[in-house]
C-alpha cells in the first residue's frame, strides 16, 4: 500500500503540472484561449491518467491493474472536474481503488 500511496503522491501533485490540473477539465474553452491547434481536455485528462496507470503497472507488474487504474482515475477526475465530487471525495475514491488493487493481490 506504502508504495501505491508513494505513486499516487508522485502522479497526483509532483508530475502533474498546473496546466494539466486545469486544463483537463471539458470546462475550459482551450481553443478560444489557445488556438483550435491546443490539445482538448481530454488529451490533459488521458495524460494524466496514463502516469496514474503507468505507476500501477511498474508496482505491480500488471499492465491489467495499470488499464484499471487508468480508467479509474480519468473517471475519478472527471467527475471531479464536473463539480459532482470534491477534491477530499476525489483522494478517497483514488485511495479506494488502491485498496482495492492490494486485496486483489493478496
Amino acid at each position: 500500500m506504502f508504495l501505491f500511496l508513494v505513486g499516487h503522491a508522485l502522479c497526483d501533485f509532483v508530475l502533474q503540472s498546473e496546466a494539466m490540473g486545469a486544463l483537463k477539465s471539458r470546462r475550459k474553452n482551450l481553443p478560444a484561449e489557445h488556438g483550435p491547434e491546443f490539445p482538448p481536455w481530454y488529451l490533459w485528462l488521458s495524460a494524466h491518467s496514463l502516469t496514474h496507470g503507468g505507476a500501477v503497472y511498474l508496482i505491480t507488474g500488471s499492465w491489467c491493474l495499470g488499464a484499471v487504474e487508468s480508467i479509474m482515475h480519468a473517471v475519478i477526475d472527471h467527475l471531479k472536474c464536473e463539480g459532482r465530487t470534491s477534491i477530499l471525495q476525489d483522494q478517497g475514491l483514488h485511495i479506494a481503488c488502491k485498496l482495492v488493487y492490494v486485496l486483489l493481490l493478496i
